[in-house]
């Protein structure tokens, strides 16, 4: 399990019509703000703030086809050269990271070919990099 130590600002929230809403930084609008999307939002800022990656090298929520479905993946960090670097899957706090969340996770990665996989949870945080036909458990994120 990887510790990440989440930057000290936080993602903008606002109440609107009786919702509250959060600000996506990399899609520049506001969404409405479920406990998933409070993972992602501030997963994101961890990503850019505390690791460095542009937000512009970034993609949340985009349509991908999985087994003839399809599904929206949570967030990719490509590379300088628009390749994907990792796939993140986020889940709200109380869901538990287990092998369901895995395979599903994977299923989104072997789509995408990143070289790096991230599954979390906001309290709880996998990566895995693609080495050959393994993955391998890391211990940081860089």
């Amino acid at each position: 399990m990887i510790q990440i130590n989440y930057p000290a600002s936080k993602p903008l929230i606002k109440k609107s019509d009786q919702q509250e809403l959060i600000f996506c930084a990399v899609r520049k609008k506001w969404i409405v703000l479920t406990p998933e999307e409070w993972v992602r939002q501030n997963f994101i800022l961890y990503l850019h703030e505390t690791l460095g990656y542009a937000l512009s090298l970034m993609a949340v929520e985009k349509k991908i086809a999985s087994n003839e479905v399809h599904r929206r993946f949570d967030i990719v960090v490509y590379t300088n050269e628009m390749k994907p670097h990792f796939l993140v899957e986020c889940k709200e706090m109380k869901v538990e990271l287990n092998e369901t969340t895995l395979q599903q996770a994977l299923n989104y990665f072997s789509k995408i070919q990143s070289n790096c996989l991230v599954i979390t949870n906001g309290n709880q945080t996998f990566a895995f990099e693609k080495k050959g036909n393994e993955l391998i458990e890391l211990n940081e994120l860089k």
